[in-house]
């Protein structure tokens, strides 16, 4: 368990969430992905046409999750078309206050998305999700030209998949810019990185990966490892309930090693990851405490669930 980093950590407001810190500081931030590609809500992929009211209630259940333990959330939306992208914004915006993470396989449809927050006076709740290896001058001109100040980085490196290759990347060299200045370069000023899990094994690198990036740069780290474990086909040979216990385990992996942000993959997974999340949350904010670093909200998990 990483109790303390030795650089100076930034702390970032966005929305009605703040993120960062010293482990035990603030709660996990847990974000849950909604439109997702056969998610059973979603009736037209491309029209952007799906059942409102489970939708309603599926982020209606994170929130009360979110209160009831004192974690963190925000919402990742997944949009196939720049129509679609643009009724899941809207959607959303109006059903919870909190911030919402602007996500999709193409750089089209997420600069639909930034263009249409900005249209609609949301650049202070969205997160452009994400700057990757990939990222294009047209991503970065349309980030800078809508005003989008946080963004999701993240640091996949193909040249060197091993955890300091993911702080190379950021750092870049003297061929190639690191993502960090990408980021800076649009505009953003709130950088979150996200350290890139590829399948299950490698949930022990992303997790290391946090460590580095904390201690190098005192940004905001987290990852996604809900996606490789429902990739995980063997997993269902362990027992009945081996997945839902697994997507939890890789989780709370993370947080041990000082994730700010955790996105757990779709969202009616809430009620399995957020008890989990808060008790880990608990535990290392209660040893903090005793090392000096205290909790700096009273909604946090260490006085919401004992």
């Amino acid at each position: 368990m990483r109790l303390k980093f030795e650089t100076d950590q930034k702390i970032f407001r966005i929305g009605n969430v703040q993120m960062g810190g010293q482990p035990g500081e603030f709660p996990t931030v847990l974000i849950g992905a909604l439109f997702y590609e056969r998610h059973k809500i979603v009736k037209d992929l491309r029209r952007g046409l799906f059942d409102k009211k489970e939708a309603e209630q599926l982020i209606h259940v994170q929130e009360e999750l979110s209160e009831k333990t004192g974690v963190q959330c925000m919402v990742d939306i997944i949009g196939a078309t720049p129509t679609a992208i643009e009724k899941y914004l809207d959607f959303v915006s109006e059903k919870t206050e909190t911030p919402i993470l602007i996500d999709s396989t193409t750089a089209e449809v997420k600069i639909a998305g930034i263009k249409y927050a900005h249209e609609t006076g949301l650049t202070e709740r969205v997160i452009y999700n994400s700057i990757t290896h990939h990222v294009t001058q047209e991503e970065v001109n349309a980030i800078k030209e809508n005003r989008i100040k946080t963004a999701v980085i993240l640091a996949y490196n193909p040249h060197n998949v091993w955890s300091k290759g993911r702080v190379e990347l950021l750092k870049g060299n003297s061929s190639r810019k690191g993502l960090l200045a990408v980021a800076e370069e649009a505009g953003i000023e709130k950088p979150l990185v996200d350290t890139a899990v590829l399948d299950v094994p490698s949930i022990s690198l992303a997790a290391e990966a946090v460590e580095l990036v904390k201690e190098e740069f005192g940004l905001p780290a987290g990852g996604a490892p809900a996606n490789a474990v429902a990739e995980w086909k063997r997993v269902r040979e362990i027992s009945q309930d081996a997945r839902k216990v697994c997507v939890a385990n890789a989780a709370t992996a993370m947080q041990y090693a000082g994730a700010d942000f955790i996105l757990y993959g779709p969202i009616r997974n809430a009620p399995v990851i957020f008890p989990a999340v808060a008790m880990v949350d608990a535990l290392i904010a209660y040893i903090a405490r005793l090392k000096g670093v205290p909790p700096k909200t009273r909604r946090h998990p260490l006085f919401k669930i004992f």
